[in-house]
C-alpha cells in the first residue's frame, strides 16, 4: 500500500509541477510584452538616447 501512496505524491507533484511551469511563462511572457509596449510609446529620439533603435525592442523584450 505504501507504494501507491508514494506513486500518488509523485503523480501530484507533477501536476504541481506543470502548473508551476505554466505560470512561470506565462509570467515571462507578460514581462516581455510590458516591455515591448513601453519600448514602443518611446519616441526615436529617446530610443537613441539610450542606445536603442526600433529593431532592438523585440531582442530586448525577450531578454536577448
Amino acid at each position: 500500500m505504501s507504494t501507491i501512496e508514494l506513486n500518488r505524491s509523485v503523480a501530484v507533484g507533477g501536476v504541481g509541477n506543470v502548473v508551476a511551469n505554466f505560470f512561470s511563462m506565462l509570467s515571462t511572457w507578460n514581462d516581455a510584452r510590458v516591455t515591448r509596449r513601453e519600448l514602443s510609446r518611446l519616441s526615436d529620439r529617446e530610443l537613441d538616447d539610450i542606445g536603442l533603435c526600433r529593431g532592438d525592442i523585440e531582442r530586448i523584450a525577450r531578454g536577448f
